[in-house]
């Protein structure tokens, strides 16, 4: 079969847009004169923006999509395109709504083991890994899982990359800052992502300490007030430079490829910085699996910390009761992520790019 016209559905956040671009990476190499275009929320299209194996970028606005009227319009536009394959990674209700209804021959999503899909989403369904066994993490194995199951696909290319222009790499504003330059994602993409503030400022303030670097703070356009709280409780401000922020995701990926290291709660920042190859240390939430996001960490240049550092499946051993209980207040276990737990690991790994 040689498709004409594949799309791929991922509505979520930027992490898992920038690493569902891996799909379009494989499949314009497998499918070399296919067309490829990708659904996506309009916050997360700067991180696969200029990726010359995705043709085309179909934007939806997240608190739009959820309105009945609005997602069976948005299916009836799909329908018109007459796609040859839909990709589903996102995997929910709603993307899997606009499978079943789009009349595409060849539709491919993922499913829990074990699980049986009440109405024919797919017309193939690949079942989620139980486990990583690669380095790139568990959530870009089971895509490249998907590539190898549904198109036979040899040993698909799993490193995920952000293309920038000619003009994006000439990016100057923190040219005449001191060196190195480290970005700091002091905040998660939700509340329960974060680390307690306080925590955040003493890590801040061992770093200005102990390293004559410039430090900028990362954070979303609507997080500033919190991410100005952090930054009133930390007692060396000298080297904090809040002049330099940029508000879009694009405008952040120019950033961080001038910067030399992230230091940064789990989220889409990480993820970015790896696409552009640069060093990062990520604090994972408690009741994030690491295994899921921990994309080709080394302990070298790619290093994290978290709770259960030895205990990984922890979470995943806790009934589904505990596991919500946990995700909707993990504040508890947040704080035993202590500030002299977290420099154990980072301290080493400062010294060693540093």
């Amino acid at each position: 079969m040689q498709p004409k016209k594949i799309l791929v559905i991922q509505n979520k956040r930027i992490g898992d847009v920038l690493i569902a671009s891996v799909l379009a990476n494989n499949l314009k190499s497998h499918f070399e004169n296919c067309h490829i275009t990708y659904f996506v929320y309009d916050y997360t299209a700067g991180v696969i923006e200029q990726n010359p194996n995705i043709d085309r970028i179909i934007l939806a606005k997240d608190a739009e999509l959820k309105r009945i009227p609005i997602l069976l319009n948005t299916i009836r536009q799909l329908r018109k395109e007459k796609y040859d394959i839909i990709i589903d990674p996102y995997a929910k209700f709603q993307s899997r709504l606009m499978c079943l209804l789009s009349g595409t021959p060849v539709r491919i999503g993922f499913k829990r083991k074990g699980k049986r899909l009440k109405l024919p989403f797919y017309t193939q369904a690949i079942t989620f890994l139980d486990q990583s066994s690669l380095p790139c993490g568990k959530a870009l194995q089971d895509r490249m899982n998907l590539l190898e199951k549904a198109f036979g696909m040899q040993k698909p290319d799993p490193m995920y990359g952000i293309f920038l222009t000619e003009e994006e790499k000439k990016y100057q504003r923190i040219a005449s800052l001191d060196r190195p330059v480290i970005m700091l994602g002091v905040l998660g993409s939700t509340p329960n992502k974060s680390l307690p503030y306080e925590y955040t400022a003493k890590l801040i303030d061992y770093l200005a300490k102990s390293h004559k670097a410039t430090l900028l703070f990362n954070y979303a356009p609507h997080q500033k007030e919190e991410a100005l709280r952090i930054y009133d409780m930390c007692q060396f401000k000298e080297q904090i430079n809040l002049d330099i922020y940029e508000d879009s995701i694009r405008g952040f990926v120019k950033l961080m490829n001038q910067c030399d290291l992230l230091i940064s709660n789990e989220g889409g920042s990480v993820h970015i910085a790896k696409a552009l190859d640069k060093p990062t240390f990520t604090i994972y939430s408690p009741y994030i699996n690491k295994s899921h996001w921990n994309s080709f960490e080394d302990g070298k240049k790619h290093d994290s910390i978290h709770l259960f550092e030895d205990d990984e499946d922890y979470f995943e051993s806790l009934s589904r009761e505990e596991k919500k209980e946990i995700e909707a207040n993990p504040e508890q276990l947040y704080r035993k992520l202590t500030p002299a737990l977290i420099l154990d690991k980072l301290m080493p790994y400062l010294s060693n790019h540093l």
